[in-house]
């Protein structure tokens, strides 16, 4: 350790930067090892190390495998749900979990006798699997829908219409979300 009372090459042995007061006060300070400034960087640390597991393990409990298929199940039933006539469509990669825009249209004529009753929008990893559920009519006109919604990061997202005639189809789309959303409310 470096003392400061001891002379320096060059300069008046009796010179030093400190008083008597601010070398004692100087030692009991080293002599505790740890300053004031050292504590605070330390818990600030440590807060904000355990604070980022804590986000990690909430939205690991918010994921359970499954879960989509089952709202969906619980939704429609054990009807048979078919691929096509449905489009999806979403950016494949969205910067925000936050405001991520969607559009869902179906191939229909929407007649009275040949329209889409219904579209939903399923999830895997938000805390609520069921994103959306929009009721359509033959005046409806057109069955397409567009809307921003919020994702707990990447996942699958699949968009069910249900048609006039009792037939279920469906699309699904792939997000990679760089910024996770629908967090903050399940933090403690």
């Amino acid at each position: 350790m470096h003392d400061s009372r001891k002379a320096c090459p060059g300069r008046d042995p009796g010179w030093n930067r400190f008083s008597d007061k601010d070398h004692a006060q100087k030692e009991t300070i080293m002599k505790r090892g740890i300053s004031r400034r050292d504590v605070l960087v330390a818990g600030s640390v440590a807060a904000a190390g355990a604070a980022l597991p804590a986000r990690a393990q909430v939205q690991a409990q918010s994921y359970v495998p499954g879960q989509m298929d089952a709202a969906i199940r619980n939704l429609l039933g054990e009807a048979v749900i078919r691929k096509g006539k449905v489009t999806l469509d979403m950016p494949p990669l969205v910067e925000n979990g936050n405001t991520v825009p969607m559009t869902v249209s179906v191939d229909s004529p929407m007649t009275r006798e040949d329209h889409v009753k219904a579209i939903h929008v399923f999830n895997e990893k938000n805390p609520q699997a069921n994103v959306i559920s929009m009721r359509l009519g033959a005046r409806a006109g057109r069955a397409q829908v567009s809307t921003r919604i919020r994702l707990a990061g990447t996942q699958k997202l699949t968009a069910i219409a249900e048609m006039s005639d009792g037939t279920c189809w469906s699309d699904t789309q792939e997000v990679v979300i760089t910024l996770a959303a629908c967090l903050e409310d399940l933090v403690p």
